[in-house]
């Protein structure tokens, strides 16, 4: 035990907020080179990271040890706690122990020593070599309050180099994050390899070039963009993911957002309306006309693509191992079905014979009929299938779940049919979306969203009854990449909010207008030094700095919305 040791940060500085802090004492629980690690079976996780990530930050080679080492830390396993739950001792001449509800709720508790830690714990090397570190002597409980707690970043639109997708999971474990929705097609890429349709990537994967702003900017940028996963890169995304306890769901958009994918394989598009061969993967943004055509032609194709996604997104069985990390919702796979325009199924002899043949009412239910075929096709293997909430237009297959973006109406309506729903309404939790209403915002998109309106989003809407608002899987944070070029832009845009995000999914907060805003705001004050160290590009609460701003660039701002839109 030693009384004084370096600065490290308080309990009350902690992002997100924890359940419960107990032990208010000036002593600490020191950290050296001597400091050994113990860790029970079932842990693995957490130690390999322990080592591998806190310990090269600061120096310490948490050799292996006894359990009992009076300045030891351990990680233990108790299952009378939830899954994700976690309980942090720090106790002078006791050391310090975690014990989690599961792997992931040690790994959880790992996340909040770190930050207990200072800064400097969130950096890869250490700054200050030899120094006596000290935990603060305090005993933290928690849990968090949803069991999805995601990020969708579309890697379609502006492609994210695997190494800043690696990056992204790093900095979702660090704010208790458990979900990476990652959006790998669209009319403007298709970025994920598939080994039997290879002109996909060798294709679809490449614009000759790309608008620079929203759809009515006159300006481009006239290089080619593109890339793609191979499927060894998704395999090492998912088991890095894994062994974060984050579960990783694939978006492979169908039927609308499909350019790509058509200018690869002209016969998927609707062949007797569009001359598909001439189509090129799509240089601009927006809602494209060019959907897929309701074949079975086209059925199969993509039962082919699925094939192929399941095998590299494999669900989780639930067994728990150090080789074979449980991760969550692994099981589900997103099929998109937004924004599908409906003009060429109406011009096309061929889709008004499908609609025909089937019995149905309109180009709706075909749609309905389409996303119906793959929820069925997903359930026999196993998988469930998610979309959007135009999913719910025309009917939807029992145990499909919803992913409410047009606001709360889709997830209020999913939830009273019977589906799951993942709470992420565009006009809330969009991060692409500006921040501010001045002129300094990069490419201005959308509704005005600060950090303090993202702090007090409420992901359950309360016109739901108790059984109803059990059907909310959890929330979460779209991060949707047209004006967002490089790793920079996306930091810019995704923090601090995802801090304020993070915090609305895990903790237990009061109602929206009750949430201590200046509290949350006290303690980024110390947040923000660790995204400093962590090399996060966020921005500045007084506003962009001036390589951050994209001074003459049309954005997008909102029409007709109330002032603060």
């Amino acid at each position: 035990m030693t009384e004084t040791t370096d600065t490290t940060s308080p309990a009350t500085d902690l992002v997100p907020a924890p359940r419960t802090v107990e032990g208010p004492t000036r002593r600490t629980v020191p950290l050296t080179g001597d400091t050994t690690l113990w860790a029970a079976p079932g842990t693995g996780t957490t130690e390999r990271w322990l080592r591998s990530t806190l310990g090269a930050a600061l120096g310490l080679p948490l050799r292996p040890g006894p359990e009992d080492a009076p300045d030891g830390l351990r990680l233990r396993l108790d299952d009378t706690l939830a899954p994700e739950a976690y309980r942090l001792a720090a106790v002078p001449d006791r050391g310090i122990e975690i014990t989690g509800g599961s792997a992931a709720g040690v790994f959880w508790g790992a996340q909040t020593l770190r930050q207990l830690l200072g800064p400097d714990a969130f950096r890869r090397a250490p700054v200050r070599p030899g120094r006596t570190l000290g935990v603060p002597h305090r005993i933290i409980e928690d849990a968090p309050r949803f069991r999805w707690r995601g990020l969708m970043l579309d890697v379609a639109r502006h492609f994210m180099p695997k190494e800043g997708v690696l990056r992204q999971i790093d900095l979702m474990a660090a704010h208790k994050l458990n979900v990476l929705h990652l959006h790998l097609t669209d009319d403007q890429g298709w970025r994920i390899e598939i080994r039997r349709y290879p002109r996909l990537t060798e294709v679809g994967a490449w614009r000759a070039r790309t608008k620079i702003g929203h759809r009515a900017s006159p300006l481009w940028e006239d290089k080619p963009h593109g890339g793609y996963y191979t499927q060894d890169d998704i395999r090492e995304i998912v088991a890095y993911a894994a062994e974060r306890h984050i579960g990783v769901v694939p978006e492979i958009d169908v039927p609308g957002h499909s350019q790509a994918a058509i200018a690869a394989y002209p016969e998927l598009g609707n062949t007797d309306v569009v001359d598909t061969a001439s189509l090129t993967v799509w240089d601009t943004w927006g809602i494209n006309p060019n959907v897929l055509a309701p074949t079975d032609e086209t059925l199969r194709f993509y039962e082919g693509v699925l094939e192929e996604v399941l095998e590299l997104f494999p669900a989780d069985t639930g067994a728990s191992s150090p080789a074979v990390p449980s991760t969550p919702f692994s099981g589900f796979v997103h099929l998109g079905g937004d924004e599908c325009p409906k003009d060429q199924w109406r011009a096309s002899a061929t889709a008004q014979r499908r609609i025909g043949e089937l019995g149905l009412k309109d180009e709706d239910a075909l749609q309905a009929w389409f996303i119906g075929h793959f929820a069925d096709w997903l359930a026999a293997r196993g998988r469930r299938l998610i979309g959007w909430d135009e999913i719910l237009e025309g009917g939807l297959a029992p145990g499909a779940a919803v992913s409410s973006w047009r606001g709360y109406a889709g997830g209020i309506a999913a939830a009273r049919a019977g589906h799951d729903v993942v709470m992420c309404p565009e006009q809330q939790v969009y991060l692409d979306h500006r921040q501010d209403a001045g002129p300094d915002e990069p490419v201005p998109i959308g509704y005005v969203r600060t950090l303090e309106d993202v702090y007090r989003f409420e992901p359950v809407p309360p016109e739901l009854t108790a059984e109803e608002a059990g059907r909310v899987l959890g929330t979460q944070a779209n991060v949707w990449t047209e004006v967002m070029e490089d790793q920079g832009r996306v930091d810019y845009q995704v923090f601090p909010r995802l801090a304020a995000f993070a915090e609305v999914a895990w903790s237990s907060l009061p109602a929206p207008a009750e949430r201590d805003v200046a509290d949350f705001e006290r303690r980024m004050t110390a947040h923000y030094r660790r995204l400093d160290a962590l090399g996060v590009a966020y921005r500045p609460p007084t506003g962009p700095l001036p390589w951050q701003k994209r001074p003459g660039l049309l954005g997008r701002p909102i029409e007709g919305a109330p002032p603060n839109l």
